[in-house]
């Protein structure tokens, strides 16, 4: 009987050894691979820095479009570029302008 109570207890205390070390070695293989783990961390870095680079250049964009518009508002008109959105706009010409004539095929 001795013996038994002594296998009962030394097998349920391997038992829950080896119980927690398989949850915790569980936990451990999702934080290295899982959807938020480190290597998702990486994915997620190199994803955040070509969005970040992408949104500078829309940022510079816009800017160089607002300075464009800008100078379209009539408390600061600017004669030149009245003058190329009208040609642009009424595909009007200067006759100092060289025009380029090609075949279309």
């Amino acid at each position: 009987m001795v013996s038994r109570r002594r296998l009962k207890g030394v097998l349920t205390t391997l038992a829950l050894y080896v119980g927690a070390a398989l949850l915790i070695g569980y936990f451990g293989v999702n934080a290295y691979t899982g959807d938020y783990g480190i290597n998702a961390r990486q994915g997620l870095d190199l994803q955040m820095a070509r969005l970040v680079a992408e949104r500078n250049t829309l940022r510079a964009e816009r800017q160089r479009w607002e300075r464009r518009v800008a100078l379209l508002k009539p408390q600061h008109l600017d004669p030149d570029m009245l003058d190329e959105r009208a040609r642009a706009l009424l595909d009007y010409v200067d006759s100092r302008d060289v025009i380029l004539m090609t075949r279309q095929r």
